[in-house]
């Protein structure tokens, strides 16, 4: 007669139990967080100065920045990537900037003795066997997996071995459908915007992200792409060691750089001036190769990187920019490619009928609540998919009341658009983050052209009369 295993039964008891757990400190505190911001909103319309309520809108979101950071850092997993997202000094106040930046890298990492067993199991061997060094204290620790640097056996380079938290994707996705809830809810009282269409996305996409097989053959079409279509690639990505990658397991190149958030510390330290001449071309040459890289990503191949978020960027010597971690990638079908192709167009050149011509070819439904439709509706556009900040403004608040957003509601947005919007706001608060105001439309309105040329949708001529149409109301602007 077998002994019954006890640790095994409370074990498995604990694995079952956890969700509902979760889920139960979601709400709970989603709620607090929600319903200490309606309380507020009531109490402050009955001040009259404007000073004070700013002082108290400033106090309230502190207050909010505490509890939203106390439920990320509790909760981990996905909750690290809504403070990615929202942690962003573009969309979110100050006071939530300023707590949920320090999250983006501080994922608690899983006790080697755990990230062992993974190994093993994948890879079908012992450590010793595979690898000539390993560190077993991770380099860092994501929400999905943590990195540790090592050295094959036989091969003199360094290399980073990524392994996935065990368990961590059943968590995962109880949280996104918590998350679901929690948006079909405020998109029907407070924003009137399709949320509900972008948690999907963030459903489908983070779903890939269990699947390292998947990430590797992404980066891999990412690296040729980039490095066949141009004499030098604008950003360096890693080669997969593609004998040991397996669900859970993933080999490649180790690149030495430094982190894009501790860009300052590290010219502080050389003794060069973060705000002087030489710092500001390195920043230029920093964005100009991200711009370069995902305005060809998006608008020439369609499958492009979709998580370029700090942690994910390193910077290495002479200025060049390492993208890493493709776990979150997207394939854009042609008519949607192009149609945003359209739509950046519209945005570079002001071009208010093109704006309007290209939300329906995407099929991004909206309805007006205001007489200059057309203008808002670019506004929009600017607010959504450009980078650029408008002149006088720190920070955008996509949903205050004089907001295009809430002029113009969006009541439904493809899923696959989702990435190209994630990807656009993370790059726009990367720009506010090193102190420059570029707009990526600019930067990729000929790519744009480009692709359009190749497609057989925009003739030489067209785009030529294009050009002096945007120039005409340039000149009739000033």
């Amino acid at each position: 007669m077998h002994a019954i295993n006890f640790k095994e039964i409370q074990e498995k008891l604990s694995d079952g139990f956890r969700p509902w757990q979760r889920s139960f400190q979601f709400w709970a505190r989603a709620s607090d967080i929600y319903t200490g911001y309606k309380v507020f909103q009531l109490r402050v319309s009955f001040v009259k100065d404007a000073k004070k309520q700013e002082e108290m809108w400033e106090t309230q979101h502190e207050l909010a920045a505490h509890k939203i950071y106390a439920m990320c850092s509790d909760l981990g997993g996905f909750f690290l990537k809504v403070a990615q997202i929202l942690g962003k000094p573009d969309l979110a106040p100050a006071a939530w900037v300023r707590k949920l930046v320090t999250l983006c890298d501080q994922a608690p990492a899983t006790p080697f003795d755990s990230i062992r067993l993974v190994l093993e199991k994948e890879l079908g061997q012992s450590i010793d066997d595979v690898f000539e060094t390993f560190d077993d204290k991770p380099l860092g620790s994501a929400s999905i997996a943590q990195v540790h640097r090592a050295r094959v056996k036989g091969d003199k380079r360094d290399v980073v071995v990524k392994v996935q938290h065990p368990g961590v994707e059943k968590l995962m996705m109880t949280d996104i459908r918590n998350l679901q809830i929690f948006a079909l809810y405020m998109q029907k009282t407070d924003i009137k915007f399709d949320l509900f269409s972008i948690t999907k996305e963030m459903e489908t996409q983070i779903g890939y992200e269990f699947d390292f097989k998947r990430e590797a053959n992404a980066m891999e079409k990412i690296r040729r792409f980039l490095y066949n279509n141009n004499r030098k690639s604008p950003v360096l990505v890693p080669r997969v060691l593609p004998d040991l990658v397996t669900r859970r397991v993933l080999v490649m190149d180790y690149i030495n750089g430094i982190p894009i958030l501790k860009l300052g510390d590290e010219m502080a330290k050389r003794g060069i001036n973060p705000r002087g001449k030489m710092a500001e071309a390195a920043k230029l040459n920093i964005l100009s190769s991200l711009s370069q890289a995902y305005g060809q990503m998006i608008l020439k191949s369609g499958f492009f990187h979709a998580d370029p978020h700090p942690g994910n960027i390193l910077i290495c010597k002479g200025s060049e920019v390492a993208l890493l971690d493709y776990g979150q990638v997207k394939e854009l079908p042609d008519h949607l490619r192009l149609g945003y192709a359209n739509l950046v167009i519209a945005i570079a050149d002001n071009n208010t009928s093109l704006a309007s011509q290209s939300f329906r070819e995407l099929g991004i439904v909206t309805f007006a609540k205001c007489e200059n439709e057309q203008q808002e509706l670019l506004q929009l556009a600017k607010t959504m998919f450009d980078t650029k900040m408008p002149p006088g403004v720190a920070v955008l608040q996509p949903f205050s009341e004089d907001s295009s957003i809430k002029k113009i509601s969006v009541e439904g947005f493809p899923e696959e658009l989702f990435s190209v919007l994630r990807t656009v706001i993370l790059l726009r608060g990367l720009s506010v983050g090193i102190g420059l105001n570029y707009s990526c439309a600019q930067k990729w309105k000929p790519i744009a052209e480009e692709a359009l040329l190749a497609s057989g949708r925009l003739s030489p001529g067209r785009k030529q009369k294009r050009r002096f149409s945007s120039l005409r109301r340039l000149y009739t602007r000033n």
